[in-house]
């Protein structure tokens, strides 16, 4: 494991160590290791709707014609 440091301003410091039941450092572990793992799925979702982007514009083309269709319909009906 590496280590960081971490700079944080005197009065964050001064209530860290009022609550020393905290294990700081690994609460911070914790954290930016989940973030990191949360910013590699998303990346990896991003990736995944690239490859699907053809799909995708084609299921919006749909609903915008249905939308569409259905606003026809209800103009029809005097509705609108």
């Amino acid at each position: 494991m590496v280590s960081i440091t971490l700079s944080v301003p005197e009065e964050t410091r001064k209530l860290m160590k009022k609550h020393r039941q905290i294990n700081w450092s690994g609460y911070l572990r914790k954290i930016i290791i989940n973030k990191a793992r949360a910013l590699e799925e998303l990346e990896k979702l991003k990736k995944e709707i690239g490859h699907n982007e053809e799909i995708s514009t084609w299921a919006v083309r749909v609903i915008k014609g249905a939308r569409a269709g259905n606003l026809n319909k209800l103009k029809k009906q005097g509705l609108l």
